[in-house]
């Protein structure tokens, strides 16, 4: 039975923050809601879900749909509200990001397309580059157009060119470079960016897919609005203005990091206008100490004088410096020593390595080849996130669903006792057959194929050796167990064969590389996940993670030249990066590389940040 909305309490938390409750039952009105660093955001959203579904304001079969910008923020909500929601509940909350989001649609309604810009069935997903862009440009006689412009001009120019004034270029431009998109010679190629079009098409062509689809979700979510395109608000408006739907938008100004990308100047602005939204705001910040707070205040007063004042709710837990510049004189001696501090750290329990990030502004790989052999010496792994196995970045590969529905199966064979892993396949196996929490019958049985399952994996992983052949086999017959076919169903992104591909292989390269010099299955699975090794990536995609400890490495002004305080998106992505530290911030800063930031310094030093020789790291 449906909770009245008076007497429903908030799920798996003592209490929410006053501006969280008014954000969250608010029903019958679109809400903006302004949540910064360590805000909780996804927490508010999953409790928001959870209230709506548990009240009956969203009842059934209606369903709410969540849409993201980045893959892992997707899948970090739809776990919260699984942990929030009886599994009838968390299977009508449907969290995806907006490329996912429409290229499902696409997939999906392909045919409602107009014939004249219908791609083949058997298309691929590009992702084209600038020279990609100014190949196209020369090839078709027009190297006056910039290739940065043409690129907005595909993303936002609205399907059919027929019907488009086009002051950029000329529509046989535009709808050249889609022809010749379509006729490559291995097959037709479609950006994200086209689809995007070719959807906002297909609904403006089809008021009957419109109308269904907004009769499904009564109620969207959208997180990470502050990075929200204008093509992917274009198609929001296509899609969703002027019906019965609510919205709730969820971001921070601060965090805008993609305007390179096509992000809006003014998102929020638009939104509170074009539908009528109420604003919220929710200034308690729940991840790092009031030190850090302190010093993530000073930084966002640059980017906005009239920021509003924060409250810290995180507790400090560790004694020394939490915020300092480390001065290094050349490369050598900037590895060796942060090597033998996070190796002090580790030995006497601070930190485990995989909750010490370092962060990078671009180049991961290079700065991996630069620092894995060091770490190494020390006993310790380096974990780039960045590097490609396959087609596709670790990073991505370990938020994708397959990995999330074949690797706690693969942890019940590894161990007898893994009740997490238990849980997790259980939840898994149980979305992926669309069985109810309630059907007594079918839940054992799923147990007992889950039980009978492990056991024979564990009875592989003990009796044959611990090698790459094995390592296939043991993935194939997962993969098999769960059902190619049923995955496929379940999540929309792997129906074409050309994406399940890419994140098989991408699986099966991960899994063989975490087998060599392994002591058993469970270290080969530690490995893939990450355990004990320190994760390394670029700042751009630390967003919407959180680290005990998190480095800077190569903050100088050669390495970040573009960082200025004229410079709003490089800014706020140091301001992200920044934010993504629960107890301690360190800069390191190598005169070999480039001269310090001087105009950062004088920013950070009067908010707590210290300066320590490079030498005097580790000692007491």
């Amino acid at each position: 039975m449906p909770v009245a909305p008076e007497d429903w309490r908030p799920q798996g938390v003592d209490d929410l923050e006053p501006g969280a409750w008014d954000a969250l039952r608010e029903a019958t009105h679109s809400v903006c809601v302004t949540a910064g660093a360590g805000a909780g955001k996804t927490e508010f959203l999953a409790q928001k879900a959870a209230y709506l579904l548990q009240t009956g304001l969203c009842p059934e079969p209606k369903r709410i749909l969540a849409i993201s910008f980045k893959r892992d923020a997707a899948q970090n909500l739809a776990a919260r509200v699984r942990q929030r929601c009886p599994a009838n509940q968390a299977r009508r909350f449907h969290s995806m990001t907006f490329d996912a989001f429409t290229k499902h649609m696409l997939d999906h309604f392909r045919l409602a397309i107009p014939n004249a810009y219908r791609p083949p069935i058997d298309y691929s997903i590009a992702f084209p580059t600038r020279r990609d862009f100014d190949l196209f440009l020369k090839r078709h006689g027009r190297p006056d157009v910039s290739s940065d412009r043409f690129e907005q001009a595909i993303a936002r120019t609205p399907l059919p060119f027929e019907k488009t004034v086009e002051k950029l270029c000329t529509r046989e431009l535009l709808r050249a470079y889609w022809d010749d998109q379509y006729a490559m010679p291995d097959g037709a190629l479609v950006s994200f960016a086209m689809i995007n079009r070719l959807v906002d098409y297909m609904l403006r062509s089809n008021s009957r897919i419109k109308r269904a689809l907004r009769l499904t979700y009564p109620f969207v979510f959208l997180d990470e609005f502050q990075d929200t395109t204008y093509a992917q608000y274009s198609l929001v408006n296509t899609a969703f203005r002027g019906s019965r739907s609510i919205f709730t938008a969820v971001g921070d100004d601060k965090q805008r990091i993609m305007g390179w990308a096509g992000a809006m100047n003014n998102a929020f602005d638009e939104f509170v206008d074009g539908f009528n939204a109420v604003r919220h705001a929710l200034l308690r910040n729940w991840r790092s100490h009031e030190a850090l707070v302190g010093i993530q205040q000073v930084i966002a007063r640059q980017i906005d004088p009239d920021v509003e004042e924060v409250e810290a709710r995180g507790q400090l837990e560790v004694d020394g410096a939490t915020a300092a510049i480390w001065r290094f004189d050349n490369r050598e001696q900037e590895t060796q020593m942060i090597a033998r501090w996070i190796r002090r750290e580790v030995d006497e329990g601070r930190v485990a390595p995989h909750n010490v990030a370092i962060l990078v502004r671009m180049r991961a790989n290079s700065v991996e080849d630069e620092l894995a052999p060091v770490l190494r010496d020390h006993g310790l792994t380096l974990r780039n996130l960045a590097r490609n196995v396959g087609e596709i970045a670790i990073q991505d590969l370990l938020v994708e669903p397959l990995t999330e529905v074949i690797l706690p199966l693969l942890r019940l064979g590894a161990s007898a006792r893994a009740p997490e892993a238990w849980s997790a396949a259980q939840d898994r196996l149980q979305a992926l057959a669309n069985v109810s929490s309630d059907d007594e019958t079918v839940q054992e049985r799923l147990q007992r194929e889950i039980g009978e399952f492990s056991r024979n994996l564990r009875q592989i992983m003990r009796d044959e050796p611990l090698d790459t052949a094995v390592a296939n086999r043991l993935f194939a017959q997962t993969l098999d167990f769960v059902g190619v076919e049923r995955l496929r169903q379940a999540y929309p992104e792997y129906r074409r064969d050309a994406d399940f591909q890419r994140v098989h292989n991408g699986f099966r390269i991960l899994l063989r590389d975490c087998v060599e010099n392994a002591v058993n299955w469970n270290d080969v699975l530690d490995r893939f996940e990450g355990k004990n090794q320190i994760p390394l990536m670029t700042i751009h995609k630390s967003k919407g993670l959180e680290f005990h400890t998190v480095i800077f490495f190569g903050l100088d002004a050669q390495t970040w030249w573009s960082l200025s305080p004229e410079r709003n998106e490089e800014l706020n992505s140091f301001f992200v990066a920044f934010t993504r530290a629960m107890q301690r911030a360190f800069f390191a800063c190598c005169s070999e590389r480039g001269k310090p930031i001087g105009w950062l310094e004088k920013l950070l030093l009067p908010a707590g940040v210290k300066q320590v020789d490079g030498v005097d790291i580790i000692t007491p």
